[in-house]
């Protein structure tokens, strides 16, 4: 127990408290003025707002993802789930210079997206879809297991005793995979809250429109503006940790409810 308290201190508790002592440097009618100042709050509702939306798209494609790889044999599927990974191991950078190309407006998906008057490089929809790729893997990495070691026999009994398909996912088989999704929308959540490298080659980072709070803490600490930088970073840690500990709570009480097979 010592040793873990040791390890979790110098790893993640003292670099934290030293965050927010940083920002008793500021009074607080400058700490207010910093987070009340038209760029910050711009930047933290669309680093919030679009991380958000990015977590709900994958949660809802992740688990499709899942089933279609745990429940269906089809050729291919191996390699499927090996590239499911890429965004873990491809360096962000790389990610973010390939969905620029990808998507600009001369690029193979930005060009026919462009004559439908649709622009996705350098504006938050890029943005939105660079925390969806390197989201994904989260949900379906957390879900997978969960789904394998769902016995197959529960809904074969349940579809024994009447019910039919939509009844068989909504009340036997989701119910058991909410923990985990909860869980993988967490993870999703909080990695695009926090992703920088392949956000800011497709972003534009235009202030007030399509910059991320991330890059404006990187902004203020080129500035030397150390203090500005620490109150932004401690409100994005402060919010990140109550959403987080509300999905925690979710999980526990999902896990609670999940009947007994």
């Amino acid at each position: 127990m010592g040793l873990t308290l040791t390890w979790l201190s110098v790893i993640i508790l003292i670099p934290l408290a030293a965050l927010f002592l940083k920002t008793f440097e500021l009074s607080l009618d400058q700490f207010w003025g910093i987070l009340t100042s038209r760029r910050t709050l711009n930047a933290l509702k669309i680093s919030f707002g679009l991380s958000f939306a990015a977590a709900c798209v994958n949660l809802v494609m992740g688990t499709v993802i899942v089933w279609a790889l745990v429940r269906y044999r089809f050729p291919g599927r191996r390699l499927f789930d090996a590239i499911v990974d890429v965004p873990f191991a491809l360096p962000t950078a790389v990610a973010g210079v390939a969905l620029t190309q990808l998507f600009a407006q001369k690029g193979w998906l930005g060009a026919p997206l462009a004559e439908l008057g649709i622009k996705v490089a350098f504006t938050p929809i890029g943005i939105f879809i660079a925390m969806i790729f390197i989201g994904i893997p989260f949900v379906v990495r957390t879900v997978q297991p969960v789904l394998i070691d769902l016995d197959p026999e529960i809904e074969e009994a349940a579809a024994s005793l009447g019910a039919n398909r939509w009844h068989t996912v909504f009340r036997v088989i989701l119910p058991s995979l909410i923990p985990a999704l909860l869980t993988g929308f967490a993870l999703a959540f909080a990695r695009a809250i926090g992703e920088y490298g392949s956000v800011i080659f497709i972003a534009g980072n235009l202030p007030n429109v399509s910059e991320i709070a991330p890059l404006l803490i990187v902004i203020r600490l080129s500035e030397f503006r150390y203090a500005d930088a620490t109150a932004i970073a401690v409100v994005m840690l402060v919010a990140s940790f109550l959403i987080i500990f509300l999905i925690n709570r979710l999980q526990r009480w999902a896990q609670a409810r999940i009947p007994v097979h």
